[in-house]
């Protein structure tokens, strides 16, 4: 039987409205259909922002910033994935520490050790490409951050759930807890702060900020000539997640989950 390939828009406009159908629905998906998967990494992209549209209409609000994802040596090879990813992140899901999680209606849940940025002016698609020195001037202040994921696919590790589905999908990103902003100072070194993770009380890994490409900076740089590469850039007031300098970690049954940034602080989360 011959099977009639949907054109590329309007695999793209399917797949989108796939996911964003998936998101709130509470379900797992054991993999997109094989005629929606996305081709290639920029096809993926081109979904992941038109899923942004339909989360925004369907409640998660405007967006407000990034996750980038896979930046550490331990997150790429826990996902198997060589190099960072990018997806967006919407006012509904941002809140500042102690925040609260239904655990029975989340999807694996899982919390995930930041530190992150807010921008102080936009970040112009004409200077790209940055490097760590050359973004800097554009942060305004930094915070620690927990960033809480959950797996709406049944297996992200089944080989038809591939790193393009995966970005297409916002890599895992559920919302992001917030703790104190701080503004950047001379004594500040992010890539010497320590990084924990504690679930139930039981601490579950530790980490470097150097561990995030050399710099959390660097992260953010790469961040920016990725989007300067699809006619986006970043703006001013936008909050950035540089990515986890501790593998994510998962509790099983509610609990209390704490992430800790050596001079940013705490953040934590109630699963309950």
């Amino acid at each position: 039987m011959s099977v009639v390939s949907v054109v590329p828009e309007e695999r793209i406009s399917k797949c989108a409205d796939v996911l964003a159908e998936l998101r709130y629905s509470g379900e797992q998906l054991e993999c997109l259909p094989p005629d929606l998967i996305p081709r290639n990494e920029a096809e993926a992209y081109r979904v992941q922002f038109a899923l942004h549209d339909r989360l925004s209409d369907m409640g998660g609000g405007p967006r407000v910033g990034w996750k980038i994802g896979c930046t550490t040596k331990v997150m790429q090879e826990f996902l198997n994935i060589p190099s960072p990813c990018a997806g967006g992140m919407f006012a509904a899901g941002v809140v500042q520490s102690p925040a609260s999680y239904d655990f029975a209606s989340l999807r694996r849940p899982g919390v995930e050790c930041e530190i992150a940025v807010r921008l102080r002016a936009d970040v112009p698609q004409s200077g790209a490409p940055y490097d760590r020195q050359t973004i800097a001037p554009f942060v305004a202040s930094v915070m620690s951050a927990m960033e809480v994921v959950e797996e709406r696919f049944v297996n992200f590790r089944d080989p038809k759930v591939d790193a393009a589905t995966l970005i297409a999908d916002d890599f895992f990103h559920l919302g992001a807890v917030l703790g104190p902003e701080m503004s950047l100072s001379e004594g500040l070194n992010l890539a010497a702060l320590g990084g924990r993770t504690w679930i139930g009380g039981q601490e579950r890994g530790a980490g470097l900020g150097a561990d995030v490409m050399g710099h959390p900076f660097a992260a953010l740089a790469w961040l920016a000539n990725h989007l300067a590469t699809y006619d986006l850039n970043l703006k001013a007031g936008d909050i950035v997640l540089t990515g986890s300098i501790v593998a994510s970690q998962y509790p099983e049954t509610p609990a209390k989950a704490i992430t800790e940034i050596a001079q940013l602080g705490r953040v934590i989360s109630d699963f309950m």
